[in-house]
């Protein structure tokens, strides 16, 4: 394997913040899908029973970045470290997701507890060809509720949480059976 040119890897970390800050100021994450290869996939897991995966870069803007990121404006995902291996050409980055819309009654912004993250795999000319993301499902379950219970979620949030709990949506599988492996 021949690796990477660090400067590039660096530079494709420096773009992908710059356009992830733009997008959650849009409150539209669909542009990040030209960032990604052609035949990129992007997949997460939800559990011991689910995961998500979006397969093309057409997928990644319409489901990923479009469904998936439906209700979340004012949300920021603010990345706290990146870790780059230049031989593989995987990128780690780690991220909070913090809801700065409606703080709560003391001022503090309603936060997601534990670690966030994106592993990425470059695919070169500054575009990622693979993306997994990971985050702790309690605590996100944990603060939705609690940001329920003080009436704190937007409607758009609101309205995502009953499509999504309606029915299967498109790019959700049971384990084991997307058109991608999570590995």
């Amino acid at each position: 394997m021949t690796g990477f040119d660090r400067a590039e890897l660096d530079e494709m970390v420096r773009r992908w913040i710059a356009e992830n800050e733009r997008c959650e100021k849009l409150g539209d994450w669909k542009p990040l899908a030209e960032m990604y290869t052609a035949d990129a996939t992007y997949g997460w897991n939800y559990g011991p029973k689910d995961e998500f995966m979006a397969v093309g870069r057409d997928e990644i803007r319409e489901l990923a970045l479009g469904q998936e990121m439906e209700g979340l404006q004012g949300w920021e995902y603010p990345y706290q470290q990146f870790v780059i291996d230049e031989r593989s050409g995987d990128c780690i980055g780690f991220w909070k997701q913090q809801y700065t819309t409606t703080p709560r009654e003391d001022g503090s912004l309603y936060t997601v507890n534990g670690i966030g993250g994106s592993w990425f795999r470059y695919g070169g000319d500054y575009q990622w060809s693979w993306q997994r993301d990971f985050f702790d499902f309690g605590n996100v379950s944990a603060l939705f509720l609690e940001m329920m219970t003080d009436e704190a979620m937007s409607e758009p949030m609101n309205e995502r949480i009953a499509k999504s709990t309606a029915s299967r949506l498109p790019g959700w599988y049971r384990i084991g059976t997307a058109p991608a492996s999570l590995w």
